[in-house]
This record gives C-alpha cells, sequence and structure tokens, in this order.
C-alpha cells in the first residue's frame, strides 16, 4: 500500500511528543503576536522620510526566525499545524491498515480522536 506520508506515529509517539508540542505552540503564539505588534509599529514608521532601519527592524528579523526555527520542528517531525492560534495538530498515522490524522487541539489533554487525510476537523471521530 502506498502512503502519502514517510513518517507514521503511534497513539503512543504522538502523546509523548504532546508536552513538547503545547512548549512549541506557546512560543509560536507568543512570536507570532511579537510579529503583529512589530508590524504595526514598522507600518507606522513607512511614511515619507522616516528611517526604518535598526533595533526594530532586526527584532522584527529574529522574531521570524525564531517562527521559522519552530515550524521547521514540525516540518522536520511530518506534524501538520493546521491552526497556530487554536493549536490544532494532525499527526500522520495509521489506523486499521489506513492513513489518516491523530487530531489533537491544545486544549484538550489527550490525543482522543482522529480524522481522514481528506475530511479535516469536521471529521472527527474517536479513537
Amino acid at each position: 500500500m502506498e502512503y502519502r506520508f514517510e513518517k507514521h506515529y503511534t497513539i503512543e509517539e504522538a502523546r509523548a511528543l504532546l508536552p513538547q508540542v503545547r512548549e512549541w505552540l506557546k512560543h509560536l503564539n507568543e512570536l507570532r503576536l511579537d510579529l503583529d505588534r512589530f508590524d504595526k509599529r514598522l507600518n507606522s514608521l513607512m511614511s515619507p522620510g522616516h528611517d526604518v532601519g535598526g533595533d526594530m527592524v532586526n527584532r522584527w528579523i529574529r522574531t521570524l526566525a525564531g517562527m521559522q526555527e519552530i515550524l521547521g520542528e514540525f516540518q522536520r517531525r511530518a506534524i501538520q499545524i493546521k491552526d497556530v492560534e487554536r493549536g490544532l495538530i494532525d499527526f500522520p498515522a495509521v489506523i486499521g491498515g489506513k492513513e489518516v490524522f491523530l487530531c489533537w487541539e491544545h486544549d484538550e489533554d489527550d490525543i482522543e480522536f482522529w480524522h481522514d487525510l481528506d475530511s479535516g476537523y469536521s471529521g472527527r471521530e474517536h479513537l
């Protein structure tokens, strides 16, 4: 059988990653809020005659780099981020020979749901 994903998680493997995933999402959301603040500040400085260089731009670039680093951690592990703000995450898995996603949202204590690759959140079913 041919699968879309090379990496598949068992429920135990996905659960073991949850503490780290929670930390990454928390940091990613903090960086996202920082980026929004920097964007607003930089946009207000973008009028003619203003120098937009310096510390503000350096902080903006470091924030982007921090976000890219965290997103890379998810990408290297083939963990799908469906919604950063909600903390909606999918882990590729195989259940009964069928490729699916183990689905988790940051306010959930445990991974308790799965859905088909194409059905999304609305197709979630209990494990």
